[in-house]
């Protein structure tokens, strides 16, 4: 069973380097253990994007009346159809159901993809082993057979990391995956941890009417965001009634009673905070544990694998891309890793991937989307900034839509006019953060962008706007 090229892992990594390796000519196989997408398609980015649009849909219809909109529940009642106890509730066994639905779907969409590309998919638990050959360990018999390949790509991805004080037991202590799955409404949760999974999922269960109390360790939430959007993000979480510590560390948690008991060290001293439910959200760990990576020398660097700009490890014809090499651990950038890695080895002439230039994306309400440097870091680095940040407030169509939390802000080379970065807090943010990356992509100047003619009313038109805030031309503000 020889290949071009192998790829073990299926996720936004190593299905798109499968698919891209099979359309550059390269007999090419992917071996999985599990789902096919892998984690972000099914456990991740997309069903929680379900469960998050569900949580919008509720809010909605509670707060139906602001929009002109109202239920005539007389004639549900004279129909017979409504008791005079009903009201509008959150269901999540039916939110859960649907979020699994959607993941079902995307996971038989990559299935297609791989087929219609004609990639093999070898299922079972895939190791490395000297001159570059794959043993597979099928799920199915537990039988091993090894594969011989040109070219071996690892893209193993990675899970949640769990700290020896919050051990994991899926039912009092959760993690993510649980989060995700859970059939009965807990009134009562601590979350550990204000990334963007602690704060998607923070928002999630307070949307749908559970008590959240939010804890990070560092001193704002979402602390990788400039600090504007952080204070923005806590405004909001807290006016949705969140509790949110920061400068908190959770000590300890008793589950040995009805709720968890959890102790938490702040600043002023320990507090306990009661739930039924504590979330373990505090990052990920690689998975790169019996891979076979002690027998054929690939040299790691921390819980990583070192490798080169095009994904090259130390031993010829071995490579690795998304969460086990250096950079975010995003599904996109897993994804145009694969495609630099695959062209190089098919003997194009891709481009490095661009690490300073990797957007982020929050997708709690209001939502977070960056690029660059946030502001304390751009004057960290020396340079003359010039800052420009437009409100919501000030926007016709956040206005009309009936959210008007969050604002554009821009950062500028105040001598060059380059965009340091640019950091969006608000309704669909993260559908309008490409064009900062194109625009520090390529980079467009200040009165290039000032230049080009934005649609009214949109929430886009805020990044114009805010730069002509930085550049003392604004006109709405």
């Amino acid at each position: 069973m020889n290949y071009d090229l192998i790829v073990i892992g299926s996720g936004p990594g190593g299905y798109v380097a499968g698919i891209r390796g099979a359309q550059l000519g390269l007999k090419t196989a992917v071996v999985e253990c599990a789902d096919l997408g892998g984690v972000c398609l099914n456990w991740g980015c997309i069903p929680t994007k379900a469960l998050l649009k569900s949580a919008q849909v509720f809010q909605y219809l509670l707060h139906a009346e602001t929009y002109g909109v109202r239920f005539d529940t007389s004639t549900l009642l004279s129909a017979g159809k409504l008791s005079a106890h009903d009201t509008v509730k959150a269901d999540l066994d039916a939110m859960v159901t649907r979020s699994r639905n959607v993941a079902e779907t995307m996971n038989k969409g990559v299935a297609f993809l791989l087929q219609k590309n004609k990639v093999d998919v070898i299922r079972g638990f895939g190791k490395v082993k000297p001159n570059k050959i794959v043993e597979v360990k099928s799920v199915e018999t537990g039988e091993t057979t090894e594969y011989s390949a040109n070219h071996i790509i690892i893209a193993t991805g990675a899970r949640s990391r769990e700290l020896p004080n919050l051990p994991q037991d899926g039912e009092k202590i959760i993690d993510y995956r649980k989060a995700m799955t859970l059939r009965k409404q807990p009134e009562s949760m601590v979350v550990v941890g204000s990334g963007a999974i602690g704060s998607e999922f923070a928002h999630f269960y307070q949307s749908i009417g559970t008590k959240v109390t939010l804890v990070e360790f560092l001193p704002q939430i979402v602390p990788a965001e400039d600090a504007d959007v952080s204070a923005q993000l806590s405004r909001s979480f807290r006016k949705n009634g969140m509790k949110i510590m920061v400068d908190s560390s959770v000590e300890h948690v008793d589950t040995t009673g009805d709720l968890c008991k959890c102790t938490i060290k702040t600043k002023k001293g320990e507090e306990i905070v009661e739930a039924e439910i504590v979330l373990s959200a505090v990052g990920i760990t690689t998975n790169i544990e019996h891979i076979g990576l002690e027998e054929t020398g690939i040299e790691l660097d921390g819980t990583k694998i070192k490798v080169d700009e095009f994904y090259r490890t130390n031993q010829d014809g071995y490579y690795a891309i998304g969460d086990i090499v250096h950079g975010p651990a995003l599904a996109h950038v897993a994804s145009h890793e694969a495609l630099v890695c695959v062209e190089k080895i098919a003997g194009l002439n891709p481009h490095a991937v661009n690490y300073n230039n990797i957007p982020a994306c929050t997708y709690a309400t209001p939502e977070i989307a960056s690029v660059g440097l946030p502001e304390k870091k751009a004057q960290e680095a020396g340079h003359e900034i010039k800052v420009g940040k437009f409100p919501f407030t000030a926007s016709g169509k956040a206005t009309a839509s009936g959210n008007r939390d969050g604002f554009v802000k821009v950062i500028f080379d105040a001598k060059t006019d380059e965009m340091l970065g640019c950091h969006m807090i608000g309704d669909n943010v993260t559908e309008m953060i490409a064009e900062a990356v194109v625009i520090r992509e390529k980079n467009i100047k200040a009165y290039e962008i000032l230049s080009a003619i934005h649609p009214h009313p949109t929430m886009s038109e805020a990044l114009m706007e805010a730069v002509s805030v930085a550049y003392g031309q604004a006109v709405h503000l």
